[in-house]
């Protein structure tokens, strides 16, 4: 049974719940998404696999999870990058924000999102009890797309863009 870390909003663990009871009740959990931009400044998106239980088949960032009780956040990127799209490469927290969200099926993700930004050319050896497709695509083809079609895409990943999209442009 995974378990999620309770926190506030100011991301200070106040105990842990099973994974899915916390999706139930809409609780306050720490969570990470992973964005990998490849030398042309693409962003790599997975397509979560249909056999997920929430947001089946979604187009999302790159990597994103929990991390387990006593494990560091940045360690948990890692270590889901890993399980998810078959590599590591070296990445940063850029930010985080929290964001509450119903994703269908009484499921709703409130969560505190630590946002991780990276960079490689490798090629994902993709977890199919994960990940179902994944392609890069330049950032203004993203949004284009999500303006026009945004139930394609996950609900963290439309909040989460567009604070990347920012975020980039002081870098």
């Amino acid at each position: 049974m995974e378990k999620v870390i309770l926190v506030d909003e100011n991301d200070k663990p106040i105990g842990t719940m099973e994974k899915m009871e916390a999706h139930e009740k809409g609780i306050l959990h720490r969570a990470f998404s992973v964005f990998v931009f490849n030398e042309k400044n693409e962003l790599m998106l997975q397509q979560r696999a249909f056999s997920k239980y929430h947001s089946p088949g979604l187009w999302t960032n790159t990597c994103c999870s929990h991390p387990r009780e006593g494990e560091k956040t940045l360690d948990a990127a890692h270590r889901r990058m890993i399980e998810e799209m078959g590599f590591d490469c070296g990445f940063e927290e850029a930010f985080d924000f929290i964001y509450n969200s119903d994703v269908g099926q009484g499921l709703t993700e409130h969560e505190l999102d630590h946002v991780f930004i990276g960079h490689s050319n490798q090629r994902p050896k993709t977890n199919p009890e994960e990940v179902n497709d994944w392609k890069y695509m330049p950032m203004d083809s993203i949004r284009a797309e999500m303006k026009s079609s945004p139930e394609n895409f996950t609900v963290w990943f439309r909040i989460a863009f567009d604070e990347v999209w920012e975020y980039l442009k002081t870098c």
